[in-house]
């Protein structure tokens, strides 16, 4: 997709508004010297009026001109040189028409400048060009009041206050795109934070739940290694089959990190290395779909194998979920039959889901006598963060009766089909 077109002000180069500004205003200068429809007497200000010769007006009118393209020229690299330019070239277009001030229109192109620099400069860069056209306008003056010229003391200042309000308005400018870059930067950052959380926690209730099953039935196929071997045959099995599980899904999940940082290069999915960018041999796990409710019961079934019965009951309808919900409800059964092998010291759990329209329900209970859901480590902080990303409600702790009790409702949107 095609990024759409800059505002006509950004794709003119600043020099070229300088100049126009600069051709605007001396045209206007001389069109007040003509006598137009419906005007009276002879136009204030008229050159012959006050006795200078009109060809007189080009040999201060030429260098104004010159003076001002070079200014414009060098106004985007050399900020300061260009802005003594301008000033230069304002201070000669008013010697052309012997005024007696740099007016409005002949001053435009320095404040179109200041605007210029003060929005794309260091402030002390800026300040120093408003105060050189500051005293461009008083050294105009007290150099015609010493030769007994008049001034016009009012223009002036009228002048000096545009020259500020140009400052002002270039300097918020600047200001306003910094708060932008700070805030782009600050939400960047969040944004890399908020994903590395994510990938936190989709790695602790991964390998979490697969390390509790192993550590069961390693546990099991050692006591019964001797006396019965094909139980321990059996639950070796077990601790293979969870341990690819485990190891698949990691090269899934880094897999998936290494071809996004190759997109996000430009460099593809290839790196000279393989197929899965730097592994060891062999050709990159497929990528399956994500977890969800519908994996509850393999889930409760490699438990139970592992010594741990879970008994699951459903409630409600069970309709489409959105996908961030139904990972979210997954990844925090897991994550809570976990804690229930690794510490609550039972033999049975129970998981409750019920589905209505707009919520979802999910309860884990146990009966144990451990050590809760796993005090100190990141079991219960994952969790409370999953239901918060999807603005749910969480509850978890001891039971009065013993054992532990997860309770999360998670709010349901309707899925777009």
């Amino acid at each position: 997709m095609s990024s759409p077109p800059l505002p006509l002000i950004r794709r003119v180069p600043p020099g070229v508004w300088t100049a126009l500004a600069w051709c605007a205003g001396t045209a206007y200068s001389f069109l007040v010297l003509v006598r137009l429809p419906g005007e009276s007497g002879a136009p204030h200000g008229f050159p012959v009026d006050l006795g200078l010769p009109l060809r007189s007006q080009w040999v201060f009118l030429i260098p104004a001109a010159a003076l001002t393209a070079v200014g414009s020229r060098l106004l985007r690299r050399y900020a300061l040189v260009a802005a003594v330019l301008l000033l230069a070239g304002s201070a000669a277009g008013a010697m052309a028409l012997n005024s007696s001030e740099i007016n409005l229109v002949q001053f435009l192109p320095v404040d179109v400048a200041l605007c210029v620099i003060a929005a794309a400069r260091p402030r002390r860069v800026s300040l120093a060009a408003l105060v050189l056209a500051i005293l461009t306008l008083v050294v105009f003056g007290v150099v015609r009041l010493l030769i007994g010229f008049r001034i016009g003391t009012s223009t002036e200042l009228a002048v000096a206050l545009t020259a500020v309000v140009a400052w002002f308005v270039g300097n918020s400018t600047r200001q306003s795109r910094r708060h932008a870059e700070q805030l782009g930067a600050r939400a960047a950052a969040q944004a890399v934070s908020d994903e590395r959380l994510r990938i936190a926690r989709e790695l602790h209730d991964m390998v979490a739940h697969s390390i509790g099953i192993v550590a069961l039935q390693a546990g099991a196929a050692h006591r019964v290694f001797d006396t019965q071997p094909d139980r321990a045959r059996a639950a070796l099995r077990a601790v293979e089959a969870a341990s690819r599980e485990t190891l698949s899904g990691l090269r899934r999940m880094l897999g998936a990190l290494r071809q996004a940082e190759l997109d996000g290069q430009g460099a593809g999915g290839q790196d000279g290395r393989g197929q899965d960018g730097g592994g060891q041999g062999g050709a990159a796990a497929p990528l399956h779909p994500a977890p969800g409710l519908a994996d509850v019961e393999q889930l409760a079934a490699s438990t139970t194998a592992a010594g741990v019965r879970v008994e699951v009951s459903w409630l409600g309808d069970r309709r489409p979920l959105p996908a961030e919900v139904d990972l979210s409800a997954f990844r925090i059964i897991q994550e809570s039959v976990t804690n229930v092998v690794r510490h609550a010291r039972t033999g049975h759990c129970r998981v409750a889901v019920e589905q209505r329209e707009d919520v979802l329900s999910i309860e884990v209970v146990d009966r144990g006598r451990g050590a809760g859901a796993g005090a100190g480590g990141y079991g219960l902080v994952g969790m409370r963060e999953r239901v918060a990303l999807l603005d749910g409600e969480f509850a978890a702790g001891p039971q009065p009766g013993g054992g532990f009790r997860v309770a999360v409702r998670l709010p349901v949107r309707a899925v777009v089909r």
